[in-house]
């Protein structure tokens, strides 16, 4: 004998199941009763995926867009030092370098170097654009920008066409200035 199971609103059958025995006076196990669930239906906004079609996302991961930055900068070729990691030597063919970690080396070129609050930068590195938050200890030249954070520290010889420093943030060491040309030959006062 069978007895009908409690009805979901979603479905349109009854779902049944079998009565469970009547306990004998021998055993004095709990009868467990046992039921039929439904199977979960797909979330509400899960991608519904067709038939003989891949389903969208799966396999691929999401390239995330860095910070908001234009779809060129944030296809940049990067490579970032996780905190706690420490690199030495050179690295090449790197556009972007962001450095969480450690990383010593002798020559660096790349398009831009951002040394997170974490970081610490020693050597060489010529690149167009530096954000430094963390240490910096070397020789550093921007062919554009050179930021210094509030929590930023650079020591040794820093050169730049434009530079900003944030209240708190330290240059140590020596400073030049790049211009975009030699400069124009001053006329000698006249006496």
């Amino acid at each position: 004998m069978t007895v009908p199971a409690a009805r979901d609103a979603d479905l349109t059958a009854a779902n049944l199941r079998p009565a469970a025995p009547a306990p004998s006076p021998a055993k004095e196990a709990p009868a467990l009763s046992q039921s039929i669930r439904p199977t979960a239906a797909p979330a509400p906004n899960a991608p519904a995926g067709r038939p003989g079609l891949p389903t969208p996302g799966v396999g691929v991961p999401a390239r995330p867009n860095q910070g908001g930055l234009p779809a060129s900068q944030s296809d940049r070729r990067t490579l970032t030092v996780g905190k706690g990691i420490s690199v030495q030597g050179t690295v090449s063919d790197c556009e972007r370098l962001v450095v969480e970690g450690t990383v010593e080396s002798e020559m660096l070129q790349a398009a831009e170097l951002s040394v997170g609050q974490t970081g610490v930068f020693r050597g060489e590195v010529q690149v167009e654009d530096a954000e430094i938050a963390g240490l910096f200890d070397g020789t550093i030249t921007a062919r554009g920008n050179l930021i210094i954070r509030a929590t930023g520290k650079v020591n040794g010889v820093a050169r730049c066409k434009r530079l900003s420093v944030e209240d708190g943030g330290q240059l140590m060491g020596r400073m030049e200035m790049l211009t975009d040309g030699p400069a124009a030959p001053r006329p000698a006062p006249q006496v």
